[in-house]
């Protein structure tokens, strides 16, 4: 039979290796983990040393110098090479350049240069604030979350940490009804110009912030769709994220999607499956497919509402730490008698990556679609003190059985494709899980 779909979702994605920051346009998701820490301290201890000697003021050509020390905190004796080309750029370069701007690159190049990690990040205090506004359900943009993909080694997840010929910018999913959806923006769409300048050189980061602006002002996307540009222009608006959609199915299936894992997503979740079970659903579609992630408390307050007890995931810290997440308990469909597909393709990731892993390795629910995004880490923010933020790669999560979902993703239990129009009114996908849940 053919299922129109009852609710609008984000379009599939490709089914590829991408290396991704997953980042929404407007504000940034940093998926699976999202946490903002205390304050953070600058340099770890140390005797500071002079370093260099700078004349304080003009004076005349016959004058002897005053000078005023400046110094640069050496934690190990790898650091002595980063203090001393400070001091040399502030006693020998023609031009002026003030301390912050040179921390602000330091900063920059520790982590895109010697993390290799393009999960890891910072941002300056202009943009950590609005950096974090689309995990409180509410942001400017135009919705949509983003990625790399290595284009010759797609395995080679290290290899990308700004925009090359080999490594490019790609949207892994346009948020549902988002001005990106209703412009056409696609999943595997690769961004080659943001408003007619090249991505060349640039981290996502801060392309991301080269398409923010005000609600009601346009951007140009210049994207490779298979080989044809195209020249996409969105009207930036304030989006208000919709996390929950629901809606009760013939044949008593109740129909849920989550669209990210925002901080109060778990009440309004718990809140649209329990109203589907009042109403009469004995089986529950759960989709999954285009969520980007979000907060992994939430994950776990979601797999809690299908699971009554037990291990759900575990992590693994920087020292080497395990800690154990189990189900909260109290969920609303945790019966057995209730039958669950979890539905997915190359746009679940990280958070919904958990989710799924979860209830696959435990046996309640059916995962149908396509193989997920592929990401395992987990990320905090750090307040810094010039007020901007650093985030870091601090844990990788398994499923219950001790899987990874790095880097091919959770593998369906059962492969259904996505359909190549993802305007098209028929969903195969969803189509199938009907069909599971009434045989």
């Amino acid at each position: 039979m053919t299922v129109s779909r009852p609710l609008p979702r984000s379009p599939a994605g490709r089914a590829a290796t991408l290396i991704v920051v997953l980042l929404l346009f407007g504000a940034i998701t940093f998926v699976a983990g999202l946490a903002v820490g205390g304050s953070g301290t600058g340099v770890a201890g140390g005797d500071p040393s002079p370093s260099v000697a700078v004349p304080s003021a003009a004076e005349t050509p016959a004058a002897t110098p005053i000078l005023e020390t400046v110094t640069c905190a050496e934690p190990t004796e790898a650091f002595a090479v980063l203090c001393e080309t400070y001091a040399q750029i502030k006693g020998e370069y023609v031009d002026e350049i003030s301390d912050e701007e040179l921390v602000d690159g330091a900063v920059r190049g520790m982590i895109e240069y010697g993390l290799q990690d393009p999960y890891s990040g910072y941002l300056p205090p202009d943009q950590y604030g609005s950096a974090l506004d689309d995990l409180s359900g509410e942001f400017s943009g135009i919705g949509a979350e983003v990625g790399m993909e290595n284009l010759a080694d797609p395995e080679d997840l290290a290899a990308c940490t700004v925009v090359t010929e080999t490594c490019a910018m790609v949207i892994v999913a346009p948020l549902a009804g988002s001005p990106a959806e209703e412009a056409g923006l696609r999943s595997g769409d690769q961004v080659l110009e943001i408003d007619g300048q090249s991505t060349l050189g640039e981290s996502v980061s801060s392309l991301v912030f080269d398409v923010r602006g005000e609600a009601g002002t346009d951007v140009t996307l210049t994207v490779d769709r298979n080989g044809t540009e195209l020249d996409i222009t969105i009207t930036r608006a304030v989006i208000d994220l919709r996390e929950v959609e629901a809606e009760l199915l013939d044949g008593g299936v109740g129909y849920i999607r989550l669209t990210t894992f925002t901080d109060r997503a778990t009440g309004v979740f718990r809140e649209e499956l329990g109203l589907l079970i009042e109403q009469g659903a004995s089986a529950i579609v759960f989709d999954l497919r285009g969520n980007p992630g979000g907060f992994i408390n939430t994950a776990r307050g979601i797999a809690s509402q299908f699971v009554p007890a037990g291990e759900l995931l575990f992590t693994v810290e920087s020292d080497g730490n395990v800690q154990r997440w189990e189900s909260e308990g109290g969920g609303v469909a945790t019966s057995e008698a209730i039958e669950v597909v979890v539905l997915v393709d190359a746009g679940s990731a990280s958070a919904s990556e958990i989710v799924a892993g979860a209830l696959q390795d435990l046996g309640r629910a059916t995962i149908l679609g396509e193989p997920t995004f592929g990401k395992n880490t987990v990320q905090v923010w750090n307040d810094l003190p010039n007020g901007g933020g650093l985030r870091i790669t601090t844990d990788r999560w398994f499923t219950p059985d001790h899987n990874s979902a790095a880097p091919e993703g959770i593998q369906p239990d059962v492969m259904v494709a996505s359909p190549d129009d993802p305007s098209a009114d028929a969903d195969p996908q969803l189509e199938r899980a009907l069909e599971l849940l009434t045989e």
